[in-house]
């Protein structure tokens, strides 16, 4: 018998990434709306599974896991998510998994929440997301690269949760910050990555995840804010 899953999660955030690598498996779960409306992600009973007030964690018959990326390795070790010990491919994929957990997607954060770094001085603020947004772009470009040479593990035919990571992350570019500059991000500046979100947002994985959580018919391509049936993105 397969173990079962709780995935605690809010529409559009980190955990639509554990979503669709959980969709992709085929492994049984179930769902918590962690409500941030009500900023239920700083709730006594859901600091107790993570402490950092993130989202999101995987309840698992082991442990609670929260981090994106340590989610995905540990679903990777067990169930196939990505390549596993021994396979001559995983040395790759786990140095672009960290890469994207520890710098793409932690400097696109920062782009969200620039107060958390430099405070309330609007102008220092603005300074910093303009820096970020350059590194964001590097980052793009350097994926981009290793995306065009087809490894197999970025292939959109047999997605692993790297896939499904970048994929989200390039939605939330285009999308967030709604009240800010996003005219740095172009997805035609990466036409490999590119052709690879096409692909992932055909699978069936990307539209029972869209259908959950209301992110429409082309969530990586020609992505919109999510509208929904319960819980809020923000």
């Amino acid at each position: 018998m397969r173990p079962f899953y709780c995935l605690h999660y809010a529409p559009d955030n980190a955990s639509l990434i554990v979503r669709l690598a959980l969709e992709e498996a085929g492994l049984p779960y179930e769902t918590a709306l962690v409500d941030r409306a009500r900023r239920g992600q700083k709730a006594p009973d859901y600091l107790r599974l993570n402490p950092n007030g993130l989202i999101p964690v995987l309840e698992t018959p082991e442990c609670a896991l929260f981090e994106t990326g340590a989610i995905l390795l540990w679903l990777g070790d067990r169930h196939g998510v990505g390549p596993g010990a021994g396979d001559s491919a995983r040395g790759d994929y786990l140095k672009w998994l960290v890469f994207v957990s520890n710098t793409l997607h932690a400097d696109l954060r920062i782009t969200f929440y620039p107060g958390l770094y430099v405070g309330d001085d609007a102008a220092m603020q603005a300074a910093l997301v303009r820096t970020v947004q350059g590194r964001l772009a590097v980052h793009l470009r350097h994926l981009d690269t290793v995306a065009a040479r087809r490894p197999v593990w970025l292939d959109a035919g047999r997605p692993t949760g790297l896939c499904w990571y970048i994929a989200c992350l390039m939605r939330w570019m285009a999308l967030y910050p709604r009240d800010g500059d996003r005219s740095w991000f172009r997805l035609s500046d990466t036409p490999a990555l590119a052709g690879m979100l096409a692909a992932l947002e055909t699978r069936p994985a990307a539209l029972k995840a869209a259908g959950a959580e209301g992110l429409g018919p082309t969530p990586f391509t020609n992505p919109r804010l999510a509208t929904p049936p319960e819980g809020s993105a923000t």
